[in-house]
């Protein structure tokens, strides 16, 4: 067996009485079965991620995409790598994995922190390569406007998680879909995660500035870009959250923009409520 993220064979037998609740449940609705993403997901690397997996959900939302271990994956700002920790050794022996972050320039940051993001492509694949325990090569990163032509049109799956606020609110969400787009293949798919605003909130509140979205907001710019909604799924759902915070989705865990201010209160809620909505590239 190749090296990847595997804990042995009598670990994986004995990963149902470990896991979660919810991924108990996962398994007995035959939302996932596949015993490769399980075993990452359960991996030891992995151990400070997993108080954050009863919010995200992992095996739920990467069952619902469906993402394959043979799949080119690109992830959209990676970020502390949460999901790069399992999607990079899920796909790295038969598939493989990109990071793609923004084009600098058009971000309303300063030179510092733009030098940092012109530095992702050297530096991500090294923090891939340590968390994993597999080397940099297998892994690609770029930013969104020095994407290699030989790059485009080969992706399967672009994943967006709790990003699309950002891009609306900085007003480089037009140039950077259309970056991802043209990476993906004909037919290709993109997997969002984001924060959910309530279907009847104002756009004063929902235009990405407090972190949340409407659905429809999504759906539609999604639409125009060319994409169509395939489905969508409640996995990463949270009814407590109100979306209606004056510090917004920053109000809740683990954030608390609030600091200690009704921090058992929003302790309670968790974090917040996402859409999770699954695209397809058109013609």
């Amino acid at each position: 067996m190749k090296k990847r993220l595997m804990i042995g064979a009598l670990t994986v037998l004995g990963m149902a009485a470990a896991m979660p609740v919810s991924a108990q449940n996962q398994e007995e609705d035959g939302v996932q079965n596949d015993s490769n993403l399980r075993t990452v997901i359960m991996h030891e690397r992995r151990a400070e991620d997993k108080a954050r997996d009863k919010y995200r959900n992992p095996s739920q939302t990467i069952s619902f995409f469906g993402i394959e271990p043979e799949h080119t994956v690109v992830e959209y700002v990676p970020g502390g790598g949460w999901y790069s920790r399992i999607l990079a050794p899920y796909v790295a022996d038969n598939g493989k994995f990109i990071g793609l972050t923004f084009a600098p320039d058009p971000l309303p940051f300063g030179d510092e922190t733009k030098e940092r993001i012109r530095n992702f492509p050297t530096k991500f694949p090294n923090d891939v390569a340590e968390w994993t325990g597999m080397p940099a090569t297998k892994f690609a990163a770029y930013t969104a406007d020095k994407v290699p032509e030989e790059a485009n049109g080969t992706a399967d799956f672009v994943i967006i998680p709790r990003m699309m606020h950002n891009l609306m609110r900085w007003n480089v969400a037009d140039s950077e879909i259309k970056v991802m787009r043209n990476m993906l293949k004909d037919g290709g798919m993109v997997g969002i995660v984001q924060h959910r605003a309530k279907g009847n909130a104002p756009f004063s509140y929902a235009d990405g500035n407090k972190g949340y979205l409407r659905t429809d907001t999504v759906v539609k710019f999604m639409e125009a870009h060319g994409f169509e909604l395939v489905k969508q799924s409640e996995a990463n759902a949270n009814p407590k959250d109100t979306a209606d915070y004056p510090k917004g989705v920053w109000t809740l865990p683990p954030r608390y923009a609030e600091g200690d201010t009704d921090k058992a209160k929003y302790t309670a809620i968790g974090e917040s409520d996402r859409m999770t909505l699954l695209f397809k590239k058109l013609p």
